[in-house]
Order: structure tokens, then sequence, then C-alpha cells
């Protein structure tokens, strides 16, 4: 089970640690439902291409599946011939793009901000990258939170 270090304590080794546990978290911890929702998107704009199986939302976009909310720039999502979605969610200049999924079996979510976000469905893994930070949170109370660069 991964450790994520308390609010209060900040260094270094404890920031890599927490940011590698939450990135390897187990498809357990996450809500179960979410894998098989639809996913629901809102956009400015799309771009679709049926030979790629790939869409490309950009502006404004609004994008959830079960319990999984994501708000970005722009999303790139794609599926592969077995029916798992991947995507990639791009923040701008001024606003990272932003992530939020809640946990499986307990009243918490794990939140997260990034430059780029990346979605693993076969996986069920979601990796942050760039100015990237992660908060837990416990109903509605703040619990844990790690920032870096993944």
């Amino acid at each position: 089970m991964p450790v994520i270090r308390p609010l209060t304590r900040r260094c270094p080794i404890a920031l890599l640690v927490a940011s590698l546990a939450v990135s390897c978290v187990p498809a357990a911890w996450a809500e179960r439902a979410d894998r098989f929702a639809p996913l629901h998107a809102e956009a400015d704009s799309l771009r679709y291409d049926d030979a790629r199986q790939t869409s490309v939302f950009s502006g404004r976009v609004l994008i959830s599946k079960g319990s999984i909310r994501i708000r970005a720039d722009q999303v790139e999502v794609r599926q592969d011939e077995q029916g798992h979605q991947f995507g990639v969610a791009s923040g701008s200049a001024s606003q990272r793009a932003f992530y939020r999924q809640k946990r499986e079996g307990v009243d918490e979510y794990i939140e997260g901000e990034a430059e780029r976000i990346e979605y693993d469905g076969r996986a069920d893994r979601v990796t942050f990258r760039g100015r990237a930070e992660l908060r837990r949170y416990r109903g509605t109370t703040l619990s844990d939170q790690t920032s870096g660069a993944v």
C-alpha cells in the first residue's frame, strides 16, 4: 500500500516516493465502475479521425467518465481495438489541466493539476507531467498533497 506523507511533512525524498506511489496506484483503489462508464465530453470544437479512432477536443474541454472529471484546454482521446480508452489532457499557458476521481469504497477523492495529464484505460493509470500537483481529500477535507515534475 503506497504511503503519502501528510501536508505538514515536506522533503524531496518524501515527495518523490509519494508521487511514484500515487502514479502506481492499483486499479482496485479507483472507482471500479468508472472503467465501464460512458465518456461524456463538452468542448468548443471536436476533430474526429475514424480510421485512427481518435477524437481531439479543444477549447474549454469538460470530460466525465463515471466519477472521473477532466478540465483542459485540449484533450485527445483514442480507443484501441479491445475498446480501451487512452487520453492526453493539456492545459493552456495560463491554466493547467485538472483531473479528479473517487476512490473505491471510501469517501475519498484524488485530484490534481498538471500541464499534461495522461490517462491509460488499459492499465487504469493516470500520470501528471509538468508542474504536477496531486491532492487527496477525505470527504471535503484536504488530507495529503504533493507536487513535482511528474
